[in-house]
């Protein structure tokens, strides 16, 4: 599959990742809470932070500082998705320090104790469900958001190429209804088509 092919499966799947972002945000995981607020603020958040390199000392205290430091140290890599996140930190536990171990052991804690917490019935089937949800949902929202920047910077300045890409193949309007829109001819159509997906190639790759 070649990179525009992407490009458009990605804008087709759109709308249907919206909807899936919706769901996940809406799913109760205990009395009162909703998976979007596990999501935002999960302790694995902070190792997001970290990485983009905000002051530790804005949000954590000594011990959690410790912890990140921990963490900095030993994982190899920070995946987006929180399950793969918590497993780069327990496989990192094998290769770290007794002291750092220790810190990497408790951070793993701390994030089954506020999941599980939430999650209301305590039960590892229940955490892990959890743990894949929030997953799922940040991933979604990467997506979305590749999508929607790539458009945004198309549409500053070509912005019949980006209402094209979204009448085309996110509302899944037929070729002949954008071209009206667009007041063009079929030739115009595929030649524009064309120009937009290959800049929208480049901002996804950029």
């Amino acid at each position: 599959m070649n990179a525009e092919q992407k490009v458009i499966d990605q804008l087709h799947a759109y709308k249907r990742l919206k909807a899936r972002k919706k769901q996940l945000e809406g799913t109760s995981v205990g009395p009162g809470m909703r998976l979007s607020a596990v999501s935002e603020d999960d302790h694995l958040q902070e190792l997001h932070r970290q990485l983009r390199k905000l002051p530790s000392y804005m949000y954590l205290d000594e011990q959690d500082q410790r912890i990140e430091a921990a963490a900095h140290a030993n994982l190899s890599k920070y995946p987006i998705g929180t399950k793969a996140q918590l497993n780069e930190v327990k496989k990192s536990r094998a290769t770290a320090s007794p002291a750092d171990e220790k810190l990497l052991r408790e951070l793993e804690k701390k994030i089954e104790k506020v999941l599980e917490a939430r999650e209301g019935s305590g039960g590892f089937e229940g955490y892990m469900g959890v743990i894949d949800k929030i997953s799922e949902l940040q991933d979604i929202e990467k997506q979305l958001q590749s999508i929607d920047q790539a458009l945004e910077a198309l549409e500053a300045y070509a912005p019949d190429y980006a209402r094209l890409l979204k009448l085309r193949f996110i509302e899944g309007k037929p070729t002949e209804f954008v071209a009206s829109e667009l007041g063009i001819v079929d030739r115009t159509f595929r030649r524009w088509k064309q120009k937009a997906l290959q800049e929208v190639v480049r901002f996804l790759s950029a």
